[in-house]
């Protein structure tokens, strides 16, 4: 497995990474697919960019978080982020 400092990613793609991490409905399955880093590459990333306070509040909100793992999600949630996040402005 790549370890994260062999991912080059821009600054633009870190942002977004790290804001699709904290969305709810965002899995890590999709994150992997857009960006190639697997979850535990993701924490490694949110360790690294996020201060020591918000990173754990992040792994307490997402440790067993159906919606962010794919397996533990409903069939009913076909999407990855709720039809009122992304409104026209």
């Amino acid at each position: 497995m790549p370890k994260l400092s062999k991912v080059a990613l821009s600054e633009s793609d870190i942002s977004r990474l790290i804001e699709m991490a904290w969305e709810d409905r965002t899995p890590f399955d999709a994150i992997e697919k857009s960006f190639g880093l697997s979850e535990s590459m993701v924490i490694e990333l949110m360790r690294k960019e996020l201060k020591r306070g918000s990173f754990e509040l992040w792994r307490k909100r997402v440790t067993g978080r159906a919606t962010k793992h794919v397996a533990l999600r409903s069939d009913d949630v076909n999407r990855a982020y709720c039809p009122t996040q992304y409104k026209n402005k």
